[in-house]
């Protein structure tokens, strides 16, 4: 995944595309700034799964300026993180559809016999664990509070 990054940023520079290159960046910039994190912890560099949660991260950062820029009438601005979140969904995994989500979620539920909300935490983290960068987590904690209640 560091490879498909710097090599977008490579292409980027070679294409002289602006706002390509901002963007991956900014992303490799978060990448490294969460390596110097995990050096201090004893690990070498973060893996795949948190490579996914940084992007992640980082597109909904875009998607709540997008919400906060329509609201104040700044349509270019909005305009210019829509544009950047695109990029950086380019190197995530398809995002799953909310069937599929409210499919896996109930699975979970049933495979965890988990009966009530205080199972909540344990559900979460199994989806997180499986399924990082896959789905909004926040949409999916949504649907197994439904179905815990």
């Amino acid at each position: 995944m560091r490879e498909q990054i710097t090599q977008g940023l490579k292409d980027a520079i070679k294409s002289q595309d602006k706002r390509r290159m901002a963007t991956l960046r900014l992303v490799s910039a978060a990448i490294k700034d969460r390596d110097v994190e995990a050096r201090g912890n004893g690990k070498e560099r973060v893996g795949d799964d948190e490579l996914l949660e940084i992007l992640a991260k980082m597109v909904k950062q875009r998607d709540e300026s997008i919400r906060i820029y329509e609201d104040a009438g700044r349509l270019e601005l909005a305009e210019q993180e829509r544009i950047e979140m695109s990029i950086i969904k380019e190197f995530l995994p398809k995002q799953l559809d909310e069937a599929a989500v409210a499919e896996i979620c109930q699975q979970v539920v049933e495979e965890l016999g988990a009966s009530g909300l205080r199972d909540m935490g344990k559900v979460m983290n199994l989806l997180k664990e499986r399924y990082p960068g896959q789905m909004d987590f926040g949409k999916a904690s949504g649907v197994v509070k439904g179905l815990l209640m």
